[in-house]
């Protein structure tokens, strides 16, 4: 096997140089202001809506905040949240936090993006949101959900932790919905170490939002709502505005690794992927591949072991579901039965190594124990 014929090379850093942070952090110490919309926090907003192609965004501290305070912005006090029990546990989570009803509907086989035919079979009158996740990228079913939730008066709150960048048919797909969340973790395509933000599609909304994650301040001796603190300080504000620079070359490479992957791993038998649509500009975050363990011969378990014990990190993402987790487990909607094509891709994915880092060789260790070539 040789990689080399699809130039994964790396040209120009995809990370940002330490001498080029020390400036930032010079000026953020000069300035001796160090959070609490800074100059940075401020830039660092102003940029964002124009790479991503949005009007309005807001900066938190992580990236679970935002799922939080989105049900909080909309006013979703009480009642059911239809939502995907194939995510990170923070989407659920954000609905307990928020005193309402998860209830789980299952899933694509196309995409692992949630089936909008069974949020529709889950409405009820208890039913008050529908939080569905662009899962790994992939953009769910957006005008389909739009529909769904116009005919039952539901918001749709994306978490979009997966999805920056991601376009289709030029639009930004941060644009559907009533708001859509983002996470700069260090895992994630682009980054502020930790960090994330909410896309809305108003300045009062924004303003709202902006009050909620300031302890609900509206000025120096008024709160108009219980807010919390979850603001992005100008350390992480800076180091955003600088790894932005970056991100269209890291993106380039990641996709480089995943033509790789993709033109390898097409002739395995046993290994079936997503595959890409035309009109999807992709961030290319994660690589998920499915084993059939009758035709691959070992288990995605036995894989994901051999693989570790060789040094190669996949990751099980996600696995288990968030359904089978002991707070949600008791659920009516959390039955195994109620959610079959989710249980089946939980139980044999395995996302393969995919970083900004990832040389030529790496790729080719990686697609040798893959494909079965050691």
């Amino acid at each position: 096997m040789n990689t080399e014929k699809t130039n994964i090379t790396v040209t120009s850093p995809l990370l940002p140089p330490l001498e080029e942070f020390l400036p930032y952090l010079q000026d953020i110490w000069d300035r001796k202001w160090i959070t609490n919309n800074g100059n940075y926090h401020k830039e660092l907003e102003k940029k964002l809506c124009e790479y991503l192609g949005v009007e309005y965004i807001s900066l938190f501290t992580n990236g679970t905040l935002p799922l939080i305070t989105a049900l909080q912005a909309l006013g979703i006090r009480e009642g059911e949240v239809i939502t995907t029990p194939y995510s990170f546990v923070a989407t659920t989570h954000s609905i307990w936090w928020n005193g309402l009803k998860p209830v789980f509907v299952d899933v694509d086989p196309a995409t692992g993006n949630i089936d909008p035919e069974r949020i529709e079979e889950a409405v009820t009158p208890a039913t008050k949101a529908i939080m569905p996740v662009h899962v790994y990228g992939n953009p769910c079913d957006t005008e389909r959900i739009r529909e769904i939730a116009d005919r039952h008066g539901l918001k749709v709150v994306y978490d979009a932790a997966h999805a920056f960048g991601v376009e289709v048919q030029g639009e930004s797909i941060l644009n559907a919905g009533d708001i859509s969340t983002l996470s700069f973790h260090a895992t994630k395509t682009y980054n502020t170490v930790e960090g994330g933000a909410l896309v809305c599609h108003s300045a009062e909304m924004k303003q709202h939002i902006d009050y909620l994650k300031n302890f609900g301040f509206a000025g120096e001796t008024s709160v108009m709502a219980p807010g919390i603190n979850s603001k992005m300080d100008e350390i992480r504000s800076a180091y955003g505005l600088l790894n932005l620079q970056y991100v269209d070359a890291a993106i380039a490479h990641r996709k480089n690794i995943s033509d790789t992957y993709r033109e390898v791993l097409n002739d395995v038998e046993g290994i079936s992927m997503f595959e890409p649509r035309p009109d999807v500009k992709y961030n290319y975050s994660y690589f998920p591949i499915f084993i059939d363990a009758g035709k691959y011969g070992m288990t995605r378990d036995e894989l994901y072991f051999k693989m570790k014990e060789s040094g190669v990190l996949g990751r099980r993402y996600f696995y288990p579901l968030i359904s089978d987790f002991e707070p949600y487990k008791e659920l009516p909607s959390a039955d195994p039965a109620n959610l079959p094509v989710a249980k089946r891709m939980a139980d044999s994915v395995i996302c393969l190594p995919m970083h900004h880092d990832l040389s030529a060789a790496d790729v080719e260790r990686v697609l040798e124990i893959v494909s079965r070539k050691r």
